[in-house]
């Protein structure tokens, strides 16, 4: 349907070389934008790209560590100059680099898990923001997690860094919707990627964690697409500040 094109669009989409990010650049490209993939090693963004160009898409890569406000500006300044403008940005990049208790946590922990889960986000929406009001237009999706609702066992660090993600969300969608720009968040739900195999892959957990799920299994990566597509596109023109839940009813 027309009102899910994306064709003309350009997007960043962070954390693009696999899992989820991989999934959302694959639709976001089927649907006619121009990707622009980001993560810290250029090689593991290099299949992703050659796999969307295969098909037909459009697509590029770009190294950039989300814990780094320099590279961050870098990276738009590039964006800008190169590409002339910018209408979609996900962020999707993360870290979640302990697992444990968090009164043993040490303070590297801290800074590591906070610097690209909200430091990160928070100075691309800024850059992003000010080449979308130079278009009139924009969408953002931040993707937080279930966890930011919910805090999980051993996950707390990540859990803070994805609750503060939930109210940066909420804060951008009220500074920047009088310029016609939205933000919203996407929260998974537990999914089937290498960042969450500390999980998915201990049958322990994992069975601790299942019975929690009314739908009583693990969400595939590209199931958090579609609902990526919609927050971006024309469909939900009207709709900033919302928190879109993919967890099979987790949270329900």
């Amino acid at each position: 349907m027309d009102m899910f094109s994306l064709k003309d669009k350009t997007a960043i989409i962070t954390g693009a070389s696999r899992g989820i990010g991989e999934s959302i650049a694959h639709l976001l490209a089927q649907q006619g934008a121009f990707c622009i993939l980001v993560s810290r090693k250029p090689e593991d963004l290099a299949k992703v790209e050659n796999d969307i160009k295969s098909r037909g898409g459009n697509a590029a890569s770009i190294a950039c560590n989300m814990g780094n406000i320099e590279q961050i500006k870098e990276l738009m300044a590039h964006v800008e100059k190169t590409y002339g403008k910018l209408d979609i940005l996900i962020n999707n990049a993360a870290a979640n680099p302990y697992f444990g208790e968090m009164i043993n946590a040490e303070e590297r922990a801290w800074d590591k898990t906070n610097e690209v889960n909200l430091k990160g986000p928070f100075f691309m929406i800024q850059y992003a923001a000010k080449l979308m009001k130079k278009n009139g237009s924009g969408a953002i999706v931040n993707v937080s997690s279930v966890n930011g609702v919910q805090p999980a066992l051993f996950q707390g660090i990540y859990s803070i860094t994805k609750a503060g993600l939930i109210t940066m969300t909420r804060a951008y969608a009220r500074e920047l919707a009088p310029h016609n720009i939205r933000v919203n968040a996407l929260l998974p739900g537990l999914t089937d990627t290498k960042f969450a195999s500390a999980i998915t892959k201990n049958e322990d957990i994992k069975n601790l964690i299942l019975p929690q799920i009314p739908m009583g299994r693990i969400a595939k990566p590209e199931e958090m697409a579609p609902a990526v597509l919609y927050l971006v596109s024309e469909a939900a023109s009207y709709t900033t500040g919302i928190c879109l839940t993919c967890d099979g009813g987790m949270l329900s």
